[in-house]
């Protein structure tokens, strides 16, 4: 990979030397099945909880780090967090309360065999969160929720066809759902773009800390 050029925002530079992975994702025989509707109801149930892990391990590390001067301009729960949302879906589509969804058989199937890759990412985000420098949290932070803003919002539309859910109500559809940005209204097309544009401000902003954060 060619040395990026540090002289560009922040938000410009991952979005460049992100590029090819995403193109590698977004091609891969699992995304395809997602964004196509195809992929099995208990598949997906077992993808949202895959998520529900890492979310529930990075939110509390941004927590952890709110107020440090890289990742605060980015930090509002409020608007982005995710795990609540997933936890909510989950639970929905299995049909079972809230609070006993990590005994269903998918996820203690998930337990006793979890990839290897959601264990790496899972241990790779705990070590950032207690590193002196937490700053490289930031790009994990670019990937994550940005894709939540952009692609998730295709795959919302999928999977309201595959499963049968009401679009109307949102149920089972929390994770794809944002608030305004300073209200608790749920945020429309328009709002989405709001807030994408607020994010990518408040990468830049820390970008502009130097070259020491754009290159981590």
């Amino acid at each position: 990979m060619s040395t990026p050029d540090l002289t560009l925002p922040l938000a410009t530079i991952l979005q460049k030397v992100t590029f090819k992975t995403h193109e590698t994702v977004a091609n891969s025989l699992g995304a395809i099945a997602l964004v196509s509707g195809r992929l099995p109801k208990d598949q997906y149930n077992r993808y949202l909880m895959m998520l529900w892990h890492i979310y529930s391990t990075f939110e509390p590390a941004l927590e952890q780090h709110a107020t440090h001067p890289t990742l605060e301009p980015i930090y509002d729960p409020a608007v982005l967090a995710r795990s609540p949302s997933l936890s909510a879906d989950i639970a929905y589509l299995l049909d079972v309360p809230e609070a006993s969804w990590k005994s269903h058989p998918i996820h203690l199937a998930l337990l006793k065999d979890t990839p290897l890759v959601l264990k790496a990412y899972v241990n790779r985000v705990r070590e950032l969160a207690e590193a002196q420098d937490p700053s490289p949290l930031l790009g994990h932070v670019y990937v994550r929720y940005l894709g939540d803003l952009s692609g998730g919002q295709t795959v919302r539309r999928a999977i309201v066809k595959a499963y049968g859910l009401d679009g109307k109500s949102g149920e089972g559809l929390s994770f794809y759902t944002f608030k305004e940005l300073e209200s608790t209204k749920k945020g429309m097309q328009g709002e989405l773009k709001h807030i994408k544009e607020w994010f990518r401000d408040g990468m830049n902003k820390a970008g502009e800390r130097g070259n020491d954060v754009k290159g981590k």
